[in-house]
C-alpha cells in the first residue's frame, strides 16, 4: 500500500511539470518583453567585461611573472573579481543574462608574449591602473544614470572595492616605478 501510494505522489508531481515548466517559461518571456535600459544594459556589459578581464589577467600574471608583489596583487585581484562578478549576477534582474567570459582579448593579447619585468610593467598599466580607472568610471555612471534599483544597489556596494584596487595598483605602480 506504502509502494502505491509513493508511486501515485510521483506519477502527480509529473503531471505537475508541464504547469511548473509553463509557468516558468512565462516569467522569462515576460521579462525578456521588458529588456534593460541602456544604461543597465551598458553597465552590465562593462562590469562584467572589466572583472572578467580582471580574472585572466591576473591568472596570466601567475605565469608570467617572478615579482611577489605582482603576483600578491594579481591573486587579491583574481578574488575580489571572482566575488564581483557573483554579485552582480545575483543584481542582475531575472532573464538577464551577465556575460561569463567576455574579457577584452585586446588587453590579454597584448599581455600574453611579455614576461617579467615587461610583463609587470603592462599588467600594472593596462589592467591595475587603466582597467581600474574604466570601471571606476562605468560603476559611478550606473549610480548617477542606472534605472534598475537592484543594479544601482549592486554599483553603490561595490564601488569601495574598486577604488580600493585602484589605490592598490598605484601604490604598486609607484613601487615598481611605473609611470601612471
Amino acid at each position: 500500500m506504502k509502494r502505491i501510494t509513493t508511486i501515485a505522489a510521483i506519477c502527480c508531481g509529473l503531471a505537475a511539470v508541464p504547469h511548473l515548466a509553463a509557468a516558468q517559461s512565462q516569467a522569462a518571456s515576460t521579462t525578456a518583453a521588458e529588456p534593460l535600459p541602456a544604461p543597465d544594459k551598458d553597465f552590465v556589459q562593462a562590469a562584467s567585461m572589466s572583472s572578467s578581464t580582471e580574472i585572466d589577467a591576473a591568472k596570466l600574471a601567475t605565469k608570467n611573472t617572478d615579482d611577489k608583489d605582482v603576483k600578491s596583487f594579481a591573486h587579491h585581484m583574481m578574488l575580489d573579481h571572482t566575488k564581483l562578478t557573483m554579485q552582480l549576477k545575483m543584481a542582475a534582474p531575472h532573464g538577464v543574462t551577465v556575460p561569463k567570459d567576455n574579457s577584452d582579448t585586446a588587453v590579454l593579447d597584448s599581455l600574453r608574449g611579455l614576461k617579467g619585468k615587461q610583463f609587470d610593467d603592462a599588467y600594472i598599466q593596462k589592467v591595475g591602473l587603466q582597467g581600474h580607472k574604466d570601471a571606476i568610471n562605468a560603476f559611478k555612471k550606473e549610480i548617477s544614470d542606472g534605472q534598475n534599483a537592484d543594479l544601482k544597489k549592486a554599483a553603490q556596494k561595490a564601488l569601495p572595492t574598486i577604488e580600493e584596487h585602484y589605490k592598490m595598483a598605484q601604490d604598486l605602480a609607484a613601487a615598481k616605478g611605473v609611470t601612471q
